[in-house]
């Protein structure tokens, strides 16, 4: 059976997307409405038709009319179906780490191992002649790096946003810390390969620094992120990460970065 996986981008316009369709279904004749229906329809051999819709809360007729060719010309047809999976769109990057205008569903991106990029926020804070970073402990629900201690929040930069709006919704939505954009410091960018058998990760991050004071007693964590978070000495934690002391995913490379910036 022939697999064809098919991005419903509702960012994009009607051209754009029915030349999405034909490129994937390997059939420059498609342009429109009727020549998608004559190709569904006139296709003998088994198909599974993969359709993958951006998440984005707004209307596109084109998406809803593609999305209706592919379930009526596949209802009642035992050689082909259509499924339909609502996904998160990440631009690229590309072999220079420079961002592109091509975008795909989050999870074929970390199913395939395209560069994309991410952004990294550092909570710290000065007490007692040291320098404290917040550390979040991943949810044992997580794919890559499940119960591991991680930066203080993090997430992925979906199709059209910026590095900065991206850091501030996350940090609200990992821990509920409403963040002012202009509070955030960029400090450096940092690339981060890991892959395991469920995933291949392949992140080009954006790190930043929060110094503002923060209560980690009152924040709202999302339970299906993050278990619970903690304050560490970074120099104790650079010790301890080099030791091998405990389960985190967080780069030596990137903590000293965060190190440099702050001393």
């Amino acid at each position: 059976m022939d697999i064809f996986e098919i991005y419903l981008n509702r960012l994009s316009a009607a051209e754009e997307l029915y030349k999405e369709a034909a490129v994937k279904l390997g059939d420059t004749g498609i342009s429109g409405k009727e020549s998608l229906e004559r190709f569904i329809k006139e296709r003998r051999s088994p198909a599974e038709y993969r359709l993958y819709v951006s998440d984005e809360d707004i209307p596109n007729d084109t998406v809803d009319e593609i999305a209706e060719i592919f379930r009526s010309c596949t209802e009642g047809k035992p050689e082909a179906s259509a499924e339909f999976i609502t996904d998160e769109f990440l631009n690229l990057l590309d072999e220079n780490e420079r961002l592109t205008q091509k975008s795909k569903p989050r999870s074929l991106v970390h199913r395939d191992g395209d560069l994309h990029a991410v952004v990294h926020i550092w909570i710290i804070k000065r007490k007692d002649m040291g320098i404290y970073v917040l550390l979040q402990k991943r949810s044992d629900k997580k794919l890559i790096n499940p119960g591991c201690y991680d930066v203080s929040a993090a997430g992925h930069i979906t199709q059209g946003a910026n590095p900065r709006s991206s850091a501030v919704r996350e940090a609200y939505e990992e821990l509920g810390l409403v963040i002012p954009r202009e509070k955030l410091m960029l400090v450096g960018t940092h690339r981060n390969i890991y892959f395991n058998e469920f995933v291949k990760d392949n992140e080009f991050s954006a790190v930043y620094i929060y110094n503002d004071p923060v209560d980690a007693d009152s924040l709202t964590l999302c339970s299906d992120e993050v278990s619970e978070v903690c304050w560490a000495e970074i120099d104790e934690m650079l010790s301890v990460i080099k030791s091998g002391g405990f389960l985190n995913c967080i780069s030596l490379e990137e903590l000293a970065m965060i190190k440099k910036a702050v001393f």
